[in-house]
């Protein structure tokens, strides 16, 4: 996870505002049980003069150092704008009192609603708030939006969700999503577990450091432990009732990014004032976004704020409830600068611009309207899943999936004829089939791809499902070896054209490593060809407003902050493959780098390195690492984190072990290790 700010030509920097500012550092917002909670706000000099609104962050991320960068480009744009600005850190995490022990509980909600009293009785606050925040920050903002706090009028949620367990980095299609389900846990485990900083609490922070180590959990057990969406997972999933939010929401992702598919649930069930926004991004804001475009989208999160926090009429009603960037066909590269493309608008949504249109798979073709008969066998290939890039893109180099010609032979491909006309898709990609399978528990991965003239295969779209899940994903069923069931995945949304002359490509497997959790044991699947087997486009057509939407202002922020850059970052990701054992092995390394900042003369860094493994013929082979390594300090103040995490399964339990070691001054001060088996629950 990088916080670092990208340098961009079309970006401005400003450095002189309408309203000039103040920044207040370490200020304490008491909770009701006695804890602080650690703030910086920015706000205009005149504030407590001539009261202003307030916009909230509230995420976990340590303000003082790690998003300290990013923090000072967004913060301190809003405030000279007119706006008290407020970076908070939930309790448990930077400064903050307390411990950490899972994300989005209850307690970081009620935390939530006292920080906005406090902000109303404020001399500087006019008592309207709205929040920000992307991912973690966007997910909060959902759920406290939910929770209905009389002072919050509004919020922008970035790269977020509306269900924490279909849409998530722990489970996709009731599949266990390997690929991140221990990376984020393993993640968190090692950001809970820093230390304050003792220049801001002073001498308690040892106490409290210790108290972190012994006490933040490896959440990863947590999560396995809810392997179907029960009420763990219903919690802070505001799809489990949209009227609670009341609010306009302005909810903006990327089609690089893993969490698009929820801006399409929330603009079809949240008030009619929201809107929606998707760019070409990865999992980012979009104005220091990749890849490009990147906007002005500060500029538009001021005109949002303006309308729902200030009442001045900014015209953002007038406009569409949905745009987004729909994609040129492009050539696969692991990492792109640019996609090209255009925007589009859509009044509503579901949008009357887009209708469904079927292509039957059968005899390893696409066919439009011919429904043939027949059967397909799809064996298991386990190192299947290898060239899909990763789940979340940061926009890090590596992070996308290559030609997926390296994939289509451990698969059974599908492949329509050359298109005669360019066409555009904007939705979900549905896929329905008829199968049968030779185990009681089995997944079905699909994916979509636009195979160009020359052969390139680009994915364009995936989605998996774990067929045990087929009726529910809290009621699982076991499979009937050989019965015939009818099963319906629905696809990651896209915005994509797809040119005259190219095909598309859809390709099924029973494994998706290292995305899916393997099934216990190798399975055979047998697709059957007919009217029950086919994929649902989503095709759009274009609208005489497309040409007027879009018109983004080039992107604009604060000042960053100044630095000295002690390591620089670096990414690999090699896979190889034993041919004697069959084995095969992605070792995927971020150095994130390390660096001094100005500001406060904190030193930090991380590096990071995860670890899938398989062999050919085993999905009980299967093997997840990740390890991290975490710096902070400052002069004579040093430490270090060290962790390990684990992940594997036999046919009826997974195993977890991590283990965590810390140092100061390179002195080991701390080492414990967790170690946990969960029995499998049809995954």
């Amino acid at each position: 996870m990088v916080f670092n700010v990208r340098d961009s030509e079309r970006r401005t920097i400003k450095t002189e505002f309408p309203r000039e500012t103040r920044k207040l550092d370490h200020v304490w917002i008491p909770m009701s049980d006695g804890s602080r909670l650690a703030a910086t706000i920015w706000l205009p000099k005149d504030a407590e003069e001539n009261p202003v609104p307030a916009i909230l962050e509230y995420i976990p991320y340590r303000k003082n150092d790690f998003t300290a960068i990013r923090d000072s480009i967004r913060h301190p744009y809003f405030a000279g704008h007119g706006y008290a600005s407020i970076r908070v850190d939930i309790r448990g995490s930077g400064d903050s009192d307390g411990i950490l022990v899972d994300e989005y509980l209850k307690q970081e909600q009620d935390d939530a609603l006292e920080v906005l009293d406090w902000i109303g009785k404020q001399p500087w606050s006019t008592g309207s708030v709205g929040m920000i925040g992307k991912s973690w920050g966007g997910f909060s903002s959902l759920q406290v939006a939910a929770r209905q706090h009389p002072a919050l009028k509004t919020i922008i949620t970035l790269c977020s969700t509306d269900d924490r367990y279909a849409d998530d980095v722990h489970y996709k299609g009731g599949t266990l999503l390997s690929s991140d389900m221990l990376w984020w846990a393993s993640t968190m485990f090692a950001y809970n577990a820093r230390p304050q900083d003792p220049e801001v609490v002073g001498e308690s922070w040892r106490d409290n450091w210790l108290d972190r180590l012994e006490n933040t959990p490896p959440n990863v057990e947590e999560w396995v432990k809810h392997q179907r969406r029960d009420g763990y997972w219903k919690h802070g999933s505001i799809c489990e009732d949209y009227s609670d939010v009341k609010i306009p929401v302005f909810a903006v992702s990327g089609w690089q990014d893993g969490y698009t598919n929820a801006v399409f649930r929330l603009l079809e069930n949240l008030p009619n004032e929201s809107k929606g926004l998707i760019g070409p991004w990865a999992h980012e804001y979009p104005e220091v976004a990749t890849p490009e475009p990147a906007i002005g989208f500060l500029q538009e999160a001021l005109r949002w704020w303006d309308q729902w926090l200030k009442g001045i009429d900014t015209g953002i009603m007038d406009e569409p409830k949905l745009t987004s960037w729909i994609q040129d066909s492009e050539l696969p590269k692991v990492q792109y600068t640019e996609r090209p493309g255009r925007w589009v608008a859509d009044h509503a949504w579901p949008s009357t611009n887009v209708s469904g249109t079927s292509l039957w798979l059968a005899d390893g073709k696409l066919m439009n309207g011919a429904k043939a008969s027949g059967e397909s066998t799809i064996p298991s290939v386990q190192e299947h899943g290898y060239y899909a890039g990763v789940f979340c893109p940061f926009g890090q180099p590596g992070d996308l999936p290559s030609d997926q010609r390296l994939e289509n032979g451990k698969s059974v491909v599908f492949t329509s004829d050359p298109l005669q006309e360019t066409v555009e898709l904007l939705g979900h990609p549905v896929l329905n089939a008829e199968l049968s399978s030779d185990q009681e528990r089995a997944l079905l991965a699909v994916r979509l791809s636009d195979k160009a003239p020359t052969g390139e295969s680009t994915l364009i779209s995936w989605g998996v499902l774990n067929l045990t899940h087929r009726n529910s994903h809290e009621h699982p069923e076991p499979l009937e070896p050989g019965e015939k069931y009818k099963v319906s995945i629905q696809l990651d949304a896209l915005g994509q054209q797809l040119p005259a002359g190219h095909q598309l490509e859809v390709a099924l497997s029973p494994t998706y490593w290292p995305q899916a959790w393997p099934s216990p044991k190798p399975v055979s699947l047998k697709l059957y060809q007919g009217e029950d087997t086919h994929l649902s486009l989503p095709v759009r057509t274009p609208h005489r407003d497309d040409d007027s939407c879009g018109n983004f202002e080039n992107p604009e922020t604060a000042q960053v902050i100044g630095k000295d850059i002690i390591r620089e970052g670096e990414r690999t990701r090699n896979l190889t493959h034993d041919l004697i054992t069959n084995s095969w092995k992605l070792e995927d390394f971020s150095d994130e780098g390390e660096r001094i900042l100005h500001t406060n003369g904190l030193q930090h860094g991380s590096m990071n390195k995860n670890t899938y493994t398989i062999k050919g013929d085993d999905p009980l082979s299967a093997r997840v690492n990740c390890e991290w390594e975490l710096t902070i300090g400052r002069d004579e103040w040093q430490t270090k984190l060290k962790t390990f995490s684990e992940m594997t399964s036999d046919a009826t339990c997974f195993y977890l072990t991590n283990t965590m070691t810390a140092f100061e001054s390179d002195k080991e001060i701390f080492h414990k290790t967790w170690k946990k088996e969960i029995p499998r629950d049809f995954v």
